[in-house]
């Protein structure tokens, strides 16, 4: 027979444990001990140990704390998004604003980019260990947010390696959910792909859109000086906009009827308003094709995955707002200078970040 004292405790118990589940990783501040910091740590703990700190009902005189989850609950829960470098940010942002709610952890392998010139092996072994080292630190679902890394690595990873490391995480890229948008936009049924070297050796677009509509034609062209230009911050010069131009003629070239334009590199969508721009000057005012950003198609046809998912939706970590408004916790993680992370976010972001170091072996 269990006694009214700890009847009442285990209600209370209960209490805590489904009223505060959601504040599991939330930024609040309960006292200095308590505070859950997603900042880089110099330990060499798992980063996922470092973000979350989480309370199982409790009444510390100490710290003030009044409920404390133990850490193994919690696990396998943020949703990772890994890019060769940095346009990726553009990815994460736009599903940041669709699913504002989640936690995310984010991975530019900065220090080996670009992905866009390497072979089909280099890209895949640097994405399979992007890919594994999110798992490790707690990411039961990947987006790969490179067009390169979608185009020669994400067939081999989800259907090779997946079974073997773990069969109920799951690898997304932004290719097939692109095309299938793209295919119902084109009035005319004539597509242009403008990406990497590596993106249109793969011919991934032509056979994603030839699959769900095999009517349309498609023309690509590769812009191999774009990202650097827009790494460098030198986009808005003439000397940028005299290779915007050039490369738009080619694909124009290819295809003069093209009425719509795939911008199939994340770093793209920095310099739409110039692509368009330029694009008025040699299709003319009234034949300018529609430009395609990435980021807001990736973001529904995620949404769309987890409502049809809801297995994996469980999984993905739900935050309180905190006192600031914030909705979502992100991390920031890179294999190049944290400080060099830091300042080129900026270009892709609205926000400062606060990145920390990492190795991918």
């Amino acid at each position: 027979m269990i006694s009214t004292k700890k009847a009442n405790y285990f209600v209370k118990k209960f209490f805590f444990l489904t009223f505060y589940c959601n504040f599991a990783t939330c930024e609040h501040t309960y006292t200095e001990k308590t505070e859950i910091k997603h900042t880089a740590s110099k330990t060499t703990e798992p980063i996922r140990h470092q973000l979350l700190t989480a309370y199982m009902p409790c009444n510390d005189e100490h710290t003030g704390a009044l409920f404390r989850f133990s850490n193994h609950q919690i696990l396998n829960l943020m949703i990772g998004v890994f890019d060769s470098g940095y346009g990726g940010l553009t990815i994460l942002d736009s599903i940041r604003r669709r699913l504002p709610d989640h936690d995310y952890l984010y991975l530019g392998d900065n220090a080996r980019n670009p992905y866009g010139s390497r072979s089909y092996e280099v890209v895949y072994k640097y994405t399979l260990q992007g890919v594994e080292y999110l798992f490790s630190q707690g990411c039961k679902l990947v987006i790969l947010a490179c067009n390169t890394a979608s185009a020669e690595a994400l067939r081999t990873i989800q259907q090779h390696d997946l079974p073997d490391i773990d069969p109920d995480k799951r690898v997304l890229g932004v290719i097939r959910p692109t095309a299938e948008v793209a295919g119902r936009l084109t009035q005319n049924n004539h597509i242009g792909i403008l990406a990497t070297q590596g993106t249109v050796q793969s011919e991934s677009y032509i056979i994603e859109i030839h699959k769900l509509y095999p009517n349309i034609h498609v023309v690509q062209q590769a812009c191999p000086l774009w990202v650097p230009l827009i790494e460098n911050k030198e986009y808005a010069t003439d000397g940028a906009m005299y290779f915007i131009e050039k490369y738009l003629s080619e694909l124009r070239d290819k295809d003069p009827l093209t009425d719509t334009v795939i911008l199939a590199c994340t770093h793209y969508p920095i310099i739409k308003q110039h692509i368009e721009k330029a694009a008025k000057k040699i299709w003319g005012e009234h034949s300018t094709p529609l430009f395609v950003a990435q980021g807001d198609i990736v973001a529904e046809s995620l949404e769309n995955y987890l409502l049809r998912h809801p297995d994996i939706d469980k999984h993905a970590t739900v935050s309180c707002r905190d006192y600031a408004g914030s909705y979502h916790t992100t991390t920031y993680l890179t294999t190049e200078n944290p400080d060099k992370f830091n300042n080129m976010a900026g270009l892709f972001l609205s926000e400062s970040v606060q990145a920390q170091q990492v190795t991918l072996i």
